[in-house]
């Protein structure tokens, strides 16, 4: 049908940006005179592909995400998810998750900040899970750099995550596992800040400068260790440690990248690396998983606000579920690529 052909072709040219593939090609071939099927050609064709498109996606999205986040500041998101209470609050708080584009580790104070206004602790724990783990501009890059039906899943089952790790929290009733201080601060209610249309575009643009240089370096590295993934390091190996057939894998890859600190932005390529050399798709996701949601220093930052039984509680819980998520993906990946 036309509709397909036209939604292939946008998604191809918009997403994939397959006129950029194709002028890297020609840089690389043409201009430095390498073979893009060799490795240093293979490897810098992947690694100035990926760093472009990646920069191109994240600001545009960003900038769109932005000016529609600027009609819900903090406040209003506390007010919204007050009105509700049980599951519906933590399905609303993962759901309100997804249009934050922070890292764990700027998830926090807004933790605190919902804490401190009186949400329960299993609510504003969907929104920690949630927000680092799930945005609207990763749904965008993962259907860029794999498809539609990964990126709608990876949703899906984050989402999923959030709401059930948030509702063992609160069923746990570990509210006295909070530091005191978190219940004693004061919010103010500077009711709804009304801004003009130049502002939020302001605001918009501000949000998009402030989030690149915040993950630049790691999209830099990220995409570094993809293209020395994808063309230096044998697949043999690859697969002797993570390959499909090891029933090891998730657990390892999930394992790894806990101690690490990255933005899903920067995870997104090694994950596509892995997956070109033959790893399992719910391994490769669940190591995204694993860095984006349960990164070293955010999990310090988090045992200043809580205690150790409850900090524990969410580690083993979101740890679990990320494992679980991966063997899910890796038995069901023939119905998504």
């Amino acid at each position: 049908m036309l509709w397909l052909i036209l939604f292939e072709w946008l998604n191809n040219q918009l997403l994939k940006m397959q006129w950029l593939h194709d002028l890297v090609t020609w840089l690389v071939e043409q201009v430095l005179g390498l073979s893009t099927r060799e490795n240093l050609g293979g490897s810098l064709h992947f690694f100035i592909y990926d760093v472009i498109k990646i920069f191109i996606l994240l600001s545009v999205l960003i900038f769109a995400i932005s000016y529609i986040q600027s009609f819900y500041p903090p406040e209003r998101t506390r007010r919204i998810l007050g009105r509700f209470n049980g599951l519906s609050a933590n399905i609303l708080a993962a759901l309100l998750g997804t249009v934050t584009p922070f890292c764990s580790c700027s998830s926090i104070p807004l933790f605190i900040g919902f804490t401190n206004a009186g949400l329960p602790i299993g609510v504003t724990f969907s929104f920690l899970i949630s927000s680092p783990l799930v945005d609207l501009a990763s749904i965008i890059l993962l259907a860029g750099i794999f498809n539609w039906k990964i990126a709608i899943a990876y949703v899906l089952v984050g989402l999923i995550l959030a709401v059930i790790g948030g509702s063992i929290i609160s069923a746990a009733h570990l509210e006295n596992y909070v530091e005191p201080f978190v219940f004693q601060g004061k919010i103010a209610d500077s009711g709804e800040e009304s801004l003009t249309t130049s502002e939020r575009l302001e605001f918009a643009k501000e949000q998009v400068l402030e989030i690149v240089r915040r993950v630049w370096h790691y999209i830099l590295i990220g995409v570094g260790i993809g293209a020395a993934i994808h063309n230096w390091i044998p697949e043999s190996l690859i697969s002797a440690v993570l390959g499909q057939d090891k029933w090891y894998s998730v657990l390892v890859a999930t394992l790894v990248g806990v101690p690490m600190y990255a933005d899903i932005f920067g995870t997104l390529p090694v994950a596509e690396a892995l997956v070109l050399k033959g790893v399992g798709l719910g391994t490769a996701l669940s190591f995204m998983m694993g860095v984006t949601a349960l990164s070293l220093p955010s999990m310090i930052m988090l045992n200043k606000v809580v205690k150790s039984r409850l900090l524990a509680v969410f580690v083993g819980v979101v740890t679990l579920g990320i494992i679980i998520i991966g063997y899910l993906f890796n038995a069901f990946a023939y119905l998504l690529l």
